[in-house]
């Protein structure tokens, strides 16, 4: 093994948060290109499969118990490939988005414990803040897939008619998590907008809480 390998693989043992969100922000990039066929939605559960056990992987380095994260992430990982190769059956669809959800906010918690844990501020801690935003934008897009199953016709937007896409319902979670208001996508059934209410609350308490507490160890730290 060479040098530059050695310590590539040192930084992605102390970093998992940073591998975590790279790989989110490349299954996002991906997906546009690979979702046409039934090849691009195989690769697709095999790029979700691999977010999934580098999001267990990030939640071991927390204080978060690690068999909850696997024990969510498991059945997890098997759906997303399963609705890889039947992505028009919404009781797989339901069953997937039920698993997906609590496993991502479970994530997410971990990953908010994680950075409360002490009172310094460290670059894995940093990458996690940007990681643990992501992987909650990624349960409300399964919450937003599972009430459109349950409740059809609960999003509309600009591509036309019927159910929306995963990939909508992702960009309808960043951009109300975001709070940009920029997604093309609206829930109109009172169902649909009661979660997209949740979320935007879910945002602005995120920044209120860790962002500010990021920001005020910082401060605390250059002070002394």
């Amino acid at each position: 093994m060479t040098r530059s390998a050695r310590e590539t693989g040192r930084v992605v043992v102390q970093h998992p948060s940073a591998v975590l969100l790279a790989a989110q922000l490349v299954a996002v990039l991906a997906y546009p290109f690979l979702d046409e066929s039934t090849t691009g939605r195989a690769l697709l559960g095999v790029v979700g499969t691999a977010v999934v056990l580098i999001a267990v992987w990030a939640v071991r380095r927390t204080p978060a118990l690690s068999w909850v994260a696997a024990l969510l992430g498991v059945p997890a990982m098997v759906f997303t490939v399963v609705e890889a190769f039947h992505p028009g059956n919404d009781a797989i669809v339901l069953v997937n988005a039920l698993l997906h959800a609590p496993f991502y906010f479970f994530v997410s918690y971990a990953m908010i414990r994680y950075l409360f844990h002490d009172d310094r501020v460290t670059r894995d801690e940093l990458y996690a803040t940007g990681a643990a935003f992501t992987v909650v934008a990624w349960g409300f897009a399964y919450v937003y897939a599972a009430v459109q199953v349950v409740w059809p016709g609960s999003f509309i937007g600009a591509s036309g008619p019927g159910d929306r896409s995963w990939f909508e319902l992702l960009f309808l979670s960043f951009t109300t998590l975001t709070s940009v208001g920029l997604s093309d996508v609206t829930p109109v059934l009172p169902n649909a907008r009661s979660f997209v209410m949740v979320e935007q609350v879910a945002g602005v308490l995120y920044v209120a809480l860790v962002v500010a507490r990021l920001v005020g160890l910082t401060v605390a730290r250059k002070a002394r």
